[in-house]
């Protein structure tokens, strides 16, 4: 993601935008990875060296919660602890993908770099969602 992208995301004068924005991008990314880690779970297994079923419950686990934070990201003002809890989620999540890189799972080169680049990716949501959070509740 460039910092581009964010700068324009962030551009407002309210910031409850700027986190309604974050939390929509995060939506539309943990989404789009879930429904494709559910309907090419085996391919997806193959080439990054998971288990299919592994990845087709994750899959499942990331529509949910990725629709959940699109519903948040719908709210005109997103409710503080319930953002709070995707920021803490997001970075667990970030964290435990790391911890599995090494401790679980026998990635193929792919997987190796994919897994700590999806980390990064939603550690970074939880960044930005958390600078905005703070934001709005000045």
């Amino acid at each position: 993601m460039s910092a581009t992208l964010i700068g324009g995301i962030a551009r407002t004068t309210a910031p409850e935008t700027a986190l309604r924005r974050f939390l929509a991008l995060d939506s539309v990314v943990t989404t789009g990875n879930g429904l494709a880690y559910v309907a090419f779970s085996a391919p997806l297994g193959r080439l990054l060296g998971i288990g299919q079923g592994l990845l087709l419950e994750l899959g499942i686990l990331l529509v949910v919660y990725g629709a959940a934070v699109g519903w948040l990201a719908s709210r005109r003002r997103p409710p503080v602890l319930p953002v709070r809890l995707v920021i803490e989620t997001n970075y667990v999540w970030a964290a435990l993908s790391l911890v599995a890189l090494f401790a679980w799972f026998s990635p193929t080169t792919a997987g190796t770099v994919w897994i700590p680049a999806q980390a990064l990716t939603v550690g970074g949501f939880a960044l930005l969602q958390q600078l905005a959070l703070r934001s709005v509740t000045k």
